[in-house]
């Protein structure tokens, strides 16, 4: 199959990445292993965006039997630093995307870029130029109208590399001058009008120190990096398509041997989330959230901390497939493979979250009585749990209803209700403060209505859960929601980030009662609270003293796309 025809079909392909390397193996294009890499830029946190990239490059790696490199793509000393190092590897091993030993660096091949670059000054096909920031745009052109060679464009090879030379040495101050690759100013795509490929930085680098004060740009470095470390395959996001004839040039200039080949897939993104590393950057210093693992952000560790499994973002990876195009998925279909992967695994439990004092009155005040509940109804397997259950129990204000409207069937006057794994309950009296608000139930118990009993008398149509006064667990639960209020929004420079952030993407609920089971639940742990959602303990601020849970996500899965 041509080339040609398979750009015919990728667009409606979901494997066309693996159709293009299965075309380069069956033509005998390398005579190595297939390699792919991933090369972050260690500015920041790895996002969803980034697991998709990931999981694109090293699922080719593992199929075809090759290899797979994480390069810290670390060409800019100004936003390095070494803490997104660490997170990076740490979320790569968490997701099950280990590198192993093949864990490599850009800055560790600044003396072959820098040799690269000599011999392309020899070549005539690169010089150093003078021309300020605002100059060479004026001198760039535009999309409709060509660029202008600049004044310096041809000194001569001697000069330039005694200009280059001196760059190097540091005798020049930040942003004096820069290596231009020579192509062509007329040039209609943009990124070939004598692209920089060197530029000052007198900045201290977080891995080389102050050994260099020139740093090579993106395009220029990139494709050399690749060629060192022997990628036959290079995978980005769409928007570098138009930066592959650059990529292409350089290696072909160098005449490097079987070079590798970058092809571009559909970029993701997510509606309601932010996946820009500039704006969560910009999230994170401003303060507007809780660091870079705030649970409201798409970031693996905002990922991690709020519950997502690395199983269920794969599940989800893999239900979008690979597009050529740039698309934007629905979040609620991460919600809906993450339901799908804790529903059989995790164990129910009972949370009362605005918590109702019940009084049965008519139940022993000095009894406590286990009950058996099951652990999950769909998993036979995980077994059952002993609940306590007493006189004095609590359940949710919403579960009571003084006056109830049509349809309502839960506790109510003269309304019985059965509670989960217990009784059938009746109210019998309301107390009220003296502002008029129920702060307490009175309520009877039938003991011949037990769960389990094998009772078979009358029904009732509602059922609710509870917990047990003297035995419930203090918590404190954090409900979360989009947080943008519009994805239009995104990009609208005149509105403030207050304007644009959902003012309720975070509600923390105080005074909740747990079952005493989860009194000692383990960091990360998670749970389905029976009819509010998934449940996952916060790391970051549960300690002995204080039992924190995120909500993961809700029950109801709003999802159409799968069946």
């Amino acid at each position: 199959m041509s080339e040609i025809e398979l750009n015919k079909t990728e667009s409606i392909d979901s494997n066309f990445i693996q159709r293009i390397v299965e075309k380069d193996i069956e033509d005998d294009v390398f005579q190595r292993s297939i390699c792919t890499r991933f090369p972050p830029e260690p500015n920041g946190y790895l996002h969803i965006g980034s697991a998709y990239a990931i999981n694109i490059s090293h699922t080719v790696a593992k199929k075809y039997g090759g290899s797979f490199n994480l390069r810290f793509d670390d060409t800019n000393p100004l936003k390095e630093d070494i803490e997104y190092v660490n997170s990076i590897i740490a979320d790569m091993k968490w997701m099950g995307y280990d590198p192993g030993d093949r864990i490599f660096y850009g800055c560790d091949y600044s003396d072959q870029i820098f040799d690269y670059a000599v011999q392309l000054i020899k070549k005539g096909k690169a010089y150093v130029d003078d021309l300020t920031a605002e100059e060479m745009r004026a001198y760039r052109g535009t999309l409709t109208e060509p660029g202008k060679n600049s004044p310096y464009r041809e000194r001569t090879i001697e000069e330039n590399l005694d200009l280059f030379e001196r760059m190097k040495n540091g005798e020049f101050p930040t942003g004096a001058k820069i290596l231009r690759a020579k192509i062509d100013m007329s040039s209609p795509n943009m990124n070939m009008r004598d692209p920089a490929i060197y530029r000052i930085q007198h900045a201290h680098h977080y891995r080389t120190g102050d050994k260099w004060c020139i740093y090579p740009m993106y395009d220029y470095a990139h494709p050399l990096q690749d060629a060192i470390e022997g990628i036959t395959h290079s995978l980005c996001s769409i928007e570098f398509r138009d930066h592959r004839p650059l990529y292409e040039w350089v290696l072909n200039e160098l005449d490097f041997n079987e070079p590798p080949r970058q092809r571009e897939f559909g970029r993701l993104n997510l509606t309601g989330v932010i996946t820009s590393k500039r704006y969560l950057r910009e999230l994170v210093f401003g303060k507007y959230v809780d660091g870079w693992d705030d649970p409201r952000m798409v970031t693996v560790q905002g990922l991690r901390r709020r519950g997502f499994t690395p199983e269920s973002i794969k599940s989800f990876m893999d239900e979008i497939g690979v597009a050529k195009a740039e698309s934007t998925v629905d979040i609620s279909m991460l919600a809906h493979c993450l339901r799908e992967d804790l529903k059989p695994k995790v164990l129910s439990s009972m949370a009362v979250l605005k918590p109702l004092k019940v009084v049965i009155t008519n139940y022993p005040e000095d009894t406590i009585e286990m009950l058996t509940i099951d652990n999950n109804t769909e998993n036979a397997d995980l077994g059952c749990r002993e609940v306590p259950f007493s006189r004095i129990i609590y359940i949710e204000q919403d579960d009571f209803m003084e006056n109830p409207i049509k349809g309502y069937n839960r506790l109510a006057p003269d309304i019985e209700v059965r509670l989960k794994g217990a009784y059938f309950i009746k109210c019998e009296e309301i107390v009220k403060d003296k502002d008029g608000n129920i702060i307490e139930l009175h309520c009877t118990y039938d003991p011949a209505t037990k769960s389990g009993s094998g009772f078979e008398g009358r029904k009732v149509k509602g059922t609710i859960h509870w917990v047990s006064a003297a035995h419930g667990i203090p918590a404190e639960i954090h409900l979360y929601d989009k947080l943008m209020l519009d994805d239009e929004m995104l990009k609208d420079e005149s509105k403030s980030w207050e304007e644009k952030l959902n003012p309720d993407s975070k509600i923390v609920l105080t005074g909740c009662m747990l079952e005493p089971a989860l009194k000692d639940a383990p960091i990360e742990s998670k749970y389905q609270f029976i009819r509010h959602g998934y449940f996952c303990v916060d790391k970051k601020y549960t300690t002995p003293e204080r039992l924190v849970f995120n909500r993961i996500v809700a029950l109801k899965d709003s999802w159409k796309g799968k069946k």
